[in-house]
């Protein structure tokens, strides 16, 4: 199949790569898809390398790639002269990113517990202005609250 054959509207393009037409159209505007050709008419039209293309960005994207991080791995796919080991880079700084987020999740998951935990053993059913969750989001941390 001819890679250069016009073959996608936007909207052909859209449904194609799952990525919406504004973000298509935003992709363009900032340079990470090449600007779309246009009909006699106007209407953008798109190849089988710009599904390619776009896919490859929905794919980085997904991965909770930056929008810089994406245009230096589109760089990146498309040079003989650089070294893999800048793409290794590149995703072992995410992956860094991602665990420590990790972290900082698992920690608010434990004191979204412990609140729900302190609430069920002091206050659960009492009046919601004495509950210690409220207490221990306004700094005002009790053993327990709503009178009991």
């Amino acid at each position: 199949m001819n890679l250069h054959k016009p073959v996608f509207s936007i909207g052909a393009l859209a449904k194609a790569s799952d990525v919406t037409a504004p973000t298509i159209r935003f992709y363009e505007e900032i340079g990470l898809l090449p600007k779309a050709r246009r009909s006699a008419a106007g209407q953008r039209y798109y190849e089988n390398s710009d599904l390619s293309r776009l896919t490859f960005i929905k794919q980085c994207r997904d991965f909770g790639f930056g929008i810089e991080q994406v245009r230096v791995l589109l760089d990146l796919s498309i040079s003989g002269e650089r070294d893999c080991t800048e793409t290794r880079d590149i995703a072992q700084a995410h992956l860094d990113e991602v665990r420590t987020k990790l972290e900082e999740l698992r920690i608010l998951e434990k004191r979204l517990a412990d609140f729900v935990q302190r609430c069920n053993d002091a206050c659960a059913g009492g009046p919601g202005a004495g509950c210690v969750i409220l207490k221990d989001l306004a700094g005002q941390s009790t053993s327990s609250c709503c009178g009991r």
